[in-house]
């Protein structure tokens, strides 16, 4: 029963956190762009604030020497 159990879980909990979290809309995906399809909404807001900081970083005005 319990190898029912864990076997059961282990592809359910792929399933909803692709859901619940990524919503694909159940695209089939390639092992690769599975990886990319997860990681593409947490890369995308860290990317956003690099750029921020380098354009902040450009825009600060320099120390008289």
């Amino acid at each position: 029963m319990k190898e029912r159990v864990t076997g059961r879980a282990e592809k359910a909990a792929p399933a909803v956190v692709d859901f619940v979290v990524f919503r694909s809309g159940g695209r089939n995906l390639t092992l690769p762009g599975t990886a990319v399809d997860m990681t593409s909404p947490i890369g995308g807001p860290v990317l956003l604030g690099l750029a921020a900081l380098a354009v902040r970083s450009r825009a600060q005005p320099r120390e008289a020497a």
